[in-house]
């Protein structure tokens, strides 16, 4: 089996993150690879009406968001012993990020968590499809139990 020397982590802080998160640093582990980790800011909350999307939000809204998630991250790379500058936050689009960053990287593997849904969700396009299509490197698409 290849010898993976940069695993990227891809989180979303979704419920069972934890568990994905565990098979990176394992992988990490037994590799003695580099882990980096990133998550991608792909929304920022505002209300639509009917006349458009009015953005009626306080100043700090986009800002307290991105503080949240800095936190997030910040505490799942002291738990997976991650060097901060490994550590990414990026805003765009999960898919296209996640790739584009992975190959700015070298990163030769991908972890990320799937729900393993089937069907409309998955003609709809999920990020892991997506980067399970689309990536050059290895993909690892973790699955979770159906909350």
């Amino acid at each position: 089996m290849k010898e993976y020397q940069h695993i990227l982590l891809a989180v979303d802080f979704s419920e069972h993150g934890d568990y994905v998160a565990e098979k990176a640093k394992s992988l990490a582990f037994k590799y003695q690879s580099k882990l980096s980790i990133i998550h991608v800011l792909d929304n920022i909350p505002m209300p639509d009406t009917s006349y458009g999307t009015l953005i009626a939000l306080d100043q700090d809204s986009g800002y307290e968001l991105l503080e949240a998630e800095k936190i997030k991250l910040k505490q799942l790379g002291q738990y997976l012993g991650v060097a901060i500058d490994q550590q990414y936050l990026v805003w765009g689009i999960p898919k296209q990020e996640i790739i584009a960053f992975a190959n700015e990287q070298q990163a030769d593997l991908i972890v990320l968590g799937s729900h393993g849904r089937h069907g409309l969700a998955l003609l709809l396009g999920s990020t892991v499809n997506a980067v399970l299509h689309h990536a050059l490197c290895d993909v690892m698409a973790v699955r979770l139990p159906l909350a």
